[in-house]
């Protein structure tokens, strides 16, 4: 695929990913994306021959190597998994509010929507769940428990997202942040 096509490909991925983030999978029409991404009708069907389906898949898909690059580049400056945990916090709580509290969580916006009757999509999002316990666990090093604790704080995390979009204000996050950091001691 030339520079070109790349490029289109890129702005359809970005723009999916805004607007289901914002709007939800039913509230994003394809015709949309082609209108606010400025790509032709016929790209989309080119670069996504299943559909808005295949479309939206892959853009969870990103986002979730997008949020995981985060997270990755948090645990190196973590000296603790409590730091860790609250710096991933802190990083999300900005990128929600600094978007007017639109942008929460891309993959858990997906996975409300369509994961009971949507098996493609269902599978995307358990992908990006499993890599982001999968860094949640290696951050938590040697401990017995890093199983059950990376769902905990990733399930602890998804909720405060959702309550803070959902209040408009980044005080759920911050009652996380102190329990995760009790928790992990």
């Amino acid at each position: 695929m030339g520079r070109k096509g790349a490029d289109t490909r890129n702005r359809l991925l970005d723009t999916t990913r805004e607007l289901v983030e914002a709007k939800g999978y039913s509230g994003t029409g394809l015709n949309e994306v082609v209108a606010v991404s400025g790509a032709p009708r016929g790209s989309l069907y080119f670069h996504f021959p299943g559909g808005k389906d295949h479309l939206v898949g892959e853009s969870v898909r990103r986002a979730g190597q997008a949020i995981g690059a985060d997270l990755a580049e948090l645990a190196e400056s973590a000296p603790s998994a409590a730091e860790f945990a609250a710096s991933v916090l802190r990083h999300l709580g900005d990128r929600l509010e600094g978007s007017g509290w639109r942008s929460g969580c891309p993959v858990a916006t997906v996975a409300l929507e369509t994961a009971a009757t949507n098996d493609p999509l269902q599978a995307a999002c358990s992908e990006v769940y499993t890599s982001w316990e999968a860094a949640l666990r290696v951050m938590l090093g040697d401990r017995r428990d890093a199983d059950d604790l990376a769902v905990t704080i990733l399930a602890l995390v998804e909720g405060a997202l959702l309550l803070a979009r959902a209040h408009r204000s980044r005080e759920p996050l911050d009652r996380v942040t102190r329990q995760i950091t009790a928790l992990l001691g």
